[in-house]
């Protein structure tokens, strides 16, 4: 068979271009994730002292720390994983296990298709609709109710997915020594996609951890120590917000110094929860 020399290598030429670009594209990505953390750690390593993390937020002029935002952040964002993760595993299990073949299951994932890809300004907006208003007032567990919300199309996609990948072969084998299919479930394909479920409450975590808006809407603030729930709450997020538009230099370095401890933070959650997929393929 004759091979046109022309053709091979006129597409040996497009395929180095196209390499050539996609090289360029991921080391643009890299220069600017690279560019960001530069400024966050040349601008908030100098802001983290000892009292960043166990004083309050300062008045303006005075000195202090981010205890009270961080100890916030904390609470709400556990919370809301506490909430968020039972309802995610049992949606992705139900559309793993039992509607494969329902015709309820497009409509769900649609709907959390949909719930993962709104604007959390959104979902803030929602919570202070259905619980701010009727309370009469912010607190922080419409905060975490606003997380939760935006942390559970995420388990649900993942554990959906991570289910999927489980031997139909393992679920033939308990079915034939007659075991229910419920603890089928329990006891063998959770444990097969216990890894990637984990995977995904981390991504979960990662992906609620920076959140703003929800907060603005549902936790308010609070410039006191305080762990009640059940009034206005700090957060990490909007102690930043605030902070870096306030013209006093000293709350501006402490919103460098925030912001450092979040992308800190997500950036490890972000690898634990990649290393821990990673060693589950293996």
């Amino acid at each position: 068979m004759k091979v046109d020399i022309g053709i091979v290598r006129r597409r040996r030429g497009i395929n180095r271009v196209m390499l050539a670009l996609c090289v360029l594209a991921a080391l643009g990505s890299v220069a600017v994730l690279a560019s960001i953390m530069w400024e966050l750690l040349s601008r908030g390593v100098a802001s983290l002292t000892l009292a960043t993390f166990l004083q309050p937020t300062p008045p303006p002029g005075g000195q202090g720390g981010l205890a009270n935002a961080i100890l916030g952040s904390l609470m709400m964002t556990v919370t809301a994983i506490v909430v968020a993760t039972p309802v995610g595993v049992l949606t992705g299990t139900y559309l793993a296990e039992y509607a494969r073949r329902s015709r309820l299951a497009p409509v769900v994932r649609f709907l959390n298709d949909s719930l993962l890809s709104a604007p959390s300004i959104i979902i803030g907006l929602f919570a202070y609709a259905i619980l701010v208003m009727p309370m009469g007032h912010f607190s922080g567990w419409a905060g975490a109710f606003a997380l939760a919300l935006i942390a559970v199309p995420v388990i649900v996609r993942t554990t959906e997915d991570m289910l999927a990948l489980v031997p139909d072969q393992l679920r033939e084998a308990a079915a034939a020594l007659g075991v229910p299919a419920w603890r089928m479930i329990v006891r063998v394909t959770w444990r097969a996609a216990a890894r990637g479920i984990v995977t995904g409450a981390l991504l979960a975590v990662a992906r609620i951890s920076g959140e703003t808006a929800p907060l603005l809407f549902t936790a308010l603030n609070n410039q006191f120590l305080t762990a009640n729930m059940d009034g206005p709450m700090p957060s990490l997020p909007v102690a930043i917000f605030q902070f870096a538009m306030s013209p006093y230099k000293d709350w501006q370095q402490l919103a460098w110094a925030g912001a450092l401890l979040v992308s800190v933070s997500v950036l490890l959650l972000s690898i634990l929860a990649r290393a821990m997929a990673a060693r589950g393929d293996r």
